[in-house]
């Protein structure tokens, strides 16, 4: 089996090879052949060490495939459904999961630094980013991690589905719960700060403001549904042109750095809610000050995943795709082969593509 085996943080090259093996199939795991995988900015965090993980390492968490085979206590999917790969798995069980968050669930994330998940070069063992390690050809996970679609929906489209879409417009939806005429800024669009503009339009938002640095996002940002963009040098300004000086009723930060934070903090007004949906570094420090805090009456809340439950969400958001409500077609820059990953993964680091989606035959 094929798949890219990453030896050691901060390696140049992912090391792509042939002799990769899954897990067996336990009694509550399921096989899936993997069709379609992103080239998501948490992998290249997963990578550079900045989301810590087991080493070695098969990066991928964001993918969609075929059932291959189940375990003797499945029920829920069968071999030839299609599925995609929920890389957050809620056990049912944990006070996360009983209180209504199963994306705060961390039973089979903790899992995963314990238990390898793929063997290479005979007896090796290798684990899989997030307990999946969508970028080979073969995966097994827990029976929570393979998520029935409707069979009509391309691969390409449900593989965004389980990262990118779900993250972004579950933070609109699920976290923020954005209400029909606010104002919106986004801070970075990249696949998920278009996933929450596409949120944001999708709440019936009659302002939204995309804020890059890169111009050349731009008109996509716009072409998703944003009303406006801009520059963060160019924030003060549209900040007044476009609310009175006030701010918006909501920022979002989608990049995973402290900088980024405190542009989406600045460009909220007083009382509106400020939401991190990118991943950061353990030591990146946001400088607010108590002060701020209390006096500018700002709501700071996080989203991991969007908020969602994907056994609800994954099949809703393939509906609206479906449905022309969402536009996943237009966030993938290119259609790549395995064996282009590392050509891809510097492809992401220069910050100028979206979505690369791997396919496989």
């Amino acid at each position: 089996m094929r798949g890219a085996l990453l030896h050691a943080v901060g390696d140049d090259k992912l090391d792509i090879r042939d002799d990769l093996a899954p897990a067996p199939v336990g009694p509550a795991d399921v096989r899936v052949r993997i069709r379609a995988t992103g080239v998501c900015h948490s992998d290249l965090s997963a990578m550079s060490g900045v989301l810590p993980m087991p080493l070695p390492l098969i990066p991928g968490h964001e993918g969609a495939g075929e059932v291959l085979e189940v375990g003797d206590h499945v029920t829920t999917v069968a071999p030839g459904d299609h599925v995609i790969i929920n890389w957050t798995p809620a056990c049912g069980t944990c006070p996360s999961c009983v209180r209504g968050q199963p994306f705060l669930c961390m039973t089979y994330v903790l899992r995963s630094f314990s238990h390898a998940g793929f063997r290479f070069d005979g007896d090796k063992q290798a684990f899989g980013m997030a307990g999946c390690g969508t970028w080979a050809e073969e995966i097994v996970v827990p029976w929570q991690g393979a998520i029935k679609v409707d069979p009509e929906v391309p691969y390409e489209a449900a593989a965004l589905i389980g990262c990118g879409i779900t993250t972004g417009v579950g933070a609109v939806l699920n976290t923020a719960k954005v209400r029909p005429g606010s104002t919106v800024a986004v801070v970075g669009c990249g696949g998920v700060g278009l996933s929450v503009i596409q949120g944001a339009r999708l709440s019936g938002a009659t302002t939204i403001l995309a804020i890059d640095p890169l111009e050349s996002k731009h008109d996509l940002a716009k072409k998703v549904g944003a009303t406006h963009a801009c520059t963060p040098d160019q924030l003060m300004d549209t900040i007044a042109t476009l609310t009175g000086g006030q701010g918006f009723d909501y920022g979002f930060e989608v990049v995973g750095k402290s900088q980024a934070i405190m542009t989406a903090w600045q460009a909220t007004r007083r009382g509106g809610d400020v939401i991190v949906v990118g991943a950061g570094a353990m030591d990146d420090t946001v400088p607010l000050t108590a002060f701020s805090l209390l006096f500018e009456g700002k709501n700071l809340l996080s989203s991991l995943y969007g908020g969602s439950d994907v056994r609800r969400d994954f099949p809703f958001f393939a509906s609206l795709y479906q449905a022309g409500k969402l536009d996943l077609d237009s966030m993938i820059s290119s259609r790549i082969r395995l064996t282009d990953l590392n050509d891809a993964v510097t492809n992401l680091k220069s910050g100028e593509v979206l979505r690369q989606i791997v396919v496989i035959d």
